[in-house]
């Protein structure tokens, strides 16, 4: 008789509320990853992506596995008990479980500590065996060569245009202060195979994907050798890189050819000093400009990741950055509140000074909470200037402005603002559910189209 294994990736309903309305919405990989670890001999699998589908109270199983992160660690908490006081087991493993495993293990009869390519494969052989363990930990990083292909066929409810996520990397090689990836990756950076790459890109069902990496450009050879043997793939995709790293043609024409729309860059501030409070010496606000213009020069749009709260903000740094964004031609932006994750320096910091506002992780997801007491301004005012900047920068005038600026793949840039002005009002209900798949299809066929109108 087989097992009955649940999955869920779960979803923090404050952010969703925004999350799920946005167009460039892509699937988290790391359920559809593990899934194809586990032997379907001796398990059945359900994997629920809760973004879009019901967790299943009413159905029994055998061992429920969650992913934690920060602010739905109460969450999945609470989802755990539940499937407890039925008769499930629950494995836990993901960032945050990592972080705080002493509070994790107080919800779930298993973890899986730190990442999981050699314990989880252990684990499911040891529950199958009757002599799991309370705690399975790899002290080292794992090598990254020889993984399966996620398990896309086992999501449903998702357009396939939101099924692609690859990673090809790991870690950072930089310390920002905000960022907690050296504690969860062994404070190490490495490649995989790039056939393996390659052939999970093919198996990506539609022709858009997004690298999962925390920094794509950072091992240079790497991602051009990358960049190389995807060109005859012909997909478009998306990636995350630091500005310094972009500021390199030959790595920018690879990306072109290759079929990049976007890059997603971390500036987090167009201040010397919140940059010096973030940790972040690689972004230098002088080049900022230069680097952009290059970047567009090759028809890849930039996707800034902006940061409002460190210490040396004030009340005037919503309407400067807003400034900023329109006079460098910034195409959209990923706005966050300061959070205070466990085990960075500045969650370190904050603790010392007895700023930190909240002990329940819900308040600490960037987006509808403010954590801590900022030092120029009340926690208030954080919260009203972000919600300010996002609703300005997102609006009509703004992106017209922006445009002028950039004049790039105008039509793809015109769907996303959209997606995120969208996301951020209100929208009568169902009318978003049925507009956005269209949306997305339609520029599928030919964004070439509005491009040249525009």
């Amino acid at each position: 008789m087989k097992y009955k294994i649940l999955l869920i990736q779960p979803e923090n309903k404050e952010i969703n509320r925004v999350r799920r309305k946005q167009l460039n919405n892509f699937v988290q990989i790391t359920m559809p990853y593990l899934a194809a670890f586990i032997d379907e001999t001796l398990f059945d699998i359900t994997l629920v992506d809760e973004y879009n589908q019901s967790v299943p109270f009413d159905r029994t199983f055998d061992l429920v596995a969650i992913t934690v992160n920060t602010p739905n660690a109460r969450h999945c908490y609470d989802m755990a008990e539940r499937f407890r006081s039925k008769g499930a087991k629950i494995v836990m493993g993901g960032p945050h479980v990592t972080l705080l495993p002493e509070e994790a293990a107080k919800h779930g009869d298993f973890l899986v500590v730190g990442e999981g390519e050699r314990t989880w494969p252990v684990f499911l052989k040891d529950f199958v065996s009757g002599n799991a363990k309370k705690r399975y930990e790899d002290n080292e990083a794992p090598p990254l060569d020889g993984l399966p292909v996620p398990r896309w066929d086992l999501l449903h409810h998702r357009s396939s245009l939101m099924k692609g996520a690859v990673f090809a990397t790991r870690g950072c090689p930089y310390h920002c202060r905000y960022c907690n990836l050296k504690q969860i990756y062994h404070n190490s950076f490495r490649t995989r195979p790039i056939d393996e790459v390659i052939r999970e890109i093919k198996a990506v069902p539609s022709g858009y994907f997004v690298f999962w990496d925390d920094n794509f450009f950072a091992d240079r050879e790497y991602a051009l050798a990358v960049m190389k043997a995807m060109k005859p793939l012909r997909k478009r995709w998306a990636a995350q890189a630091t500005l310094r790293d972009c500021d390199d043609d030959e790595l920018l024409g690879a990306a072109h050819e290759a079929g990049c729309i976007y890059l997603f860059v971390g500036l987090e501030s167009f201040s010397r000093a919140s940059l010096a409070d973030a940790g972040k010496p690689i972004n230098r606000v002088g080049d900022y400009r230069a680097i952009i213009q290059k970047v567009h020069r090759y028809r890849i749009l930039i996707q800034a990741g902006i940061v409002f709260g460190f210490d040396s903000d004030t009340k005037e740094v919503f309407a400067d950055t807003l400034s900023a964004c329109e006079a460098l031609g910034i195409d959209g932006a990923t706005v966050s509140i300061l959070t205070p994750l466990p085990k960075t320096p500045i969650y370190e910091d904050l603790k010392r000074e007895n700023r930190l506002k909240h002990s329940d992780w819900q308040f600490y997801n960037g987006k509808t909470y403010v954590a801590f007491e900022p030092k120029h301004m009340s926690a208030q005012e954080l919260y009203e200037g972000y919600l300010w900047f996002r609703k300005h920068f997102y609006s009509l005038r703004s992106f017209i402005r922006r445009m002028r600026i950039s004049r790039t793949r105008t039509g793809h840039n015109f769907l996303i603002n959209l997606g995120y002005r969208l996301a951020i009002k209100k929208p009568r209900r169902g009318y978003w559910e049925s507009i956005s798949c269209r949306a997305w299809k339609s520029y599928a066929k030919d964004a070439r189209t509005l491009e040249k109108r525009v």
